[in-house]
Parts: structure tokens; C-alpha cells; sequence
């Protein structure tokens, strides 16, 4: 059995066949077998290759993929940790497919937490956090502007993300967040896979980020809560298969002092 595994393993390394699972190339070197399914996996459920709802079958995941079982069942598992993944009986492995409710709730943590982040960001971080911060807004503009693909837009939004958090200096933020992170990054990848919302979730960002700069923390965290109710509308109509009300970027100027 076990050489049969490495068999089938060793195989992987022309790349996975074509398919739903497109996104899982697993390399020679890199990082270890088991990492790059993962990552493949992670991010053909993020970005619709496969699709909520859809079972993860662990004999056609061998097949396309080329890996063992053994390694299937690891990966699931991981997936499962994060929230990507759901076991439903009678069904096995299925990738998740959050309901408006949930959905909402989601927003709603998310929304709470990243304004108290915000807060803290503004408290706590110095000038260089204020750069990097700034850094990673104009990198999105860049990308957005440039057409980048969704997958690139999620790292960079990622890494803003990181920054803040870095700069917040709230390990107990950091902590809750992690628990549901690999949600509300389903719901990112959701909202910004509709028509025209790249653009505007940029320039609510860069408003964002103007106000963060300034010290402000009240217009900053109106724009952070509007980014996120924006989000939200785009997220659930998506879900819900109706159409996308388009609300006017709002700038801080737009806002009356406090």
C-alpha cells in the first residue's frame, strides 16, 4: 500500500490533470507535497473552481490531483479546521456554502472586529506601520487598476490586513480572527468576484486609509463600517442571486465633521 502511495505520488509531479481542480499544481521541490495540495485546494474553493456546496470526493481528488489518500485526508481535514471545508452525513467532504444568516453574521463579526482594529491601529502603530499600511493601498490600486485576477486581489487584501493587525498590536484580535478567517476570506472572494466591485472596494480602501493617516478615528471608522455594509450588499446579493445596488464612493470629505 505504502508504494503505491509514493507511486501515485511521484506522479503528481507533471501537475494535476485538467479539471475542477485546475488551480493544484504540485511541483518537484518548493514546499512539501502535502502544502502544495492544500494551497491548490484552498484555492480552487476560493476561487470557484469548485463550488460551495460541491462534495470532495476522495477517490476523484486522488485521481486528478495524482496524491495518495492518505494525503487527501490530511489536506480535507486542514480544510475542514478552517472553515472551507464542512463534513455533512451521508455526503462526506463538502466545501462550504454559507447561507444568507450566516452570511450576515459573518459581516457582522467581521465588521465589529475590524473597527476595533482600526481603533487600535490609530492608539497603538507608529510611522513606519503607517507606511507599510498606506504601501499595500496603493499596491490594490495598482492591481485593480492593472486587471490583476481575484486570487492576487486576496493577497494583497491579505496583507493589508496583516499590517493592520501588526500595527493594532491585539493578540487577542489577532486570535479571534484567525478562528474565522478562512470564512470571511470566502466572503472577500464572494463580494469581489461581482461586476465593478474591485474598483470600488479600492477606492473605499483608500479612503479608509486616508483617514487611518490622519488620526481620525471616527471618520475612520464610519469608512471602515460603510467598506464592510458595501462588502456585505455585494456579498449577499451575490448569495442570494439578486442584483447589486451600486452605492456612490464615499470619500471623507463627503462625511460632516463630528
Amino acid at each position: 500500500m505504502t508504494t503505491g502511495g509514493n507511486a501515485r505520488e511521484g506522479s503528481a509531479a507533471s501537475g494535476a490533470q485538467p479539471g475542477s481542480f485546475r488551480g493544484i499544481r504540485i511541483g518537484r521541490v518548493a514546499a512539501p507535497l502535502r502544502e502544495q495540495v492544500l494551497e491548490g485546494l484552498r484555492n480552487a474553493i476560493l476561487d470557484f473552481d469548485v463550488q460551495p456546496g460541491q462534495r470532495l470526493v476522495e477517490r476523484e481528488l486522488m485521481e486528478q490531483i495524482g496524491v495518495s489518500r492518505a494525503t487527501i485526508r490530511e489536506v480535507l481535514r486542514e480544510l475542514t479546521a478552517e472553515g472551507l471545508v464542512v463534513a455533512v452525513p451521508q455526503k462526506g467532504a463538502v466545501v462550504y456554502a454559507p447561507s444568507p444568516a450566516e452570511a450576515r453574521d459573518l459581516y457582522a463579526v467581521r465588521g465589529a472586529l475590524e473597527a476595533l482594529t482600526v481603533r487600535r491601529f490609530i492608539e497603538r502603530a507608529d510611522s513606519d506601520q503607517h507606511d507599510k499600511l498606506r504601501a499595500t493601498v496603493t499596491r490594490l490600486e495598482v492591481e485593480v487598476s492593472g486587471g490583476a485576477d481575484m486570487r492576487q486581489l486576496l493577497r494583497t487584501k491579505d496583507l493589508f490586513y496583516q499590517e493592520l493587525l501588526s500595527g493594532a498590536a491585539s493578540p487577542t484580535i489577532e486570535q479571534i480572527l484567525a478562528g474565522v478567517q478562512a470564512r470571511v476570506r470566502l466572503l472577500r472572494a464572494t463580494s469581489l468576484s461581482q461586476p465593478g466591485r474591485p474598483p470600488r472596494m479600492a477606492a473605499e480602501m483608500r479612503a479608509l486609509v486616508d483617514a487611518i493617516t490622519a488620526r481620525n478615528t471616527d471618520l475612520a471608522i464610519r469608512l471602515c463600517t460603510d467598506h464592510l455594509e458595501h462588502a456585505a450588499a455585494t456579498g449577499l446579493a451575490a448569495l442570494e442571486g439578486t442584483p447589486v445596488t451600486s452605492e456612490p464612493v464615499l470619500q471623507p470629505a463627503d462625511y460632516p465633521a463630528s
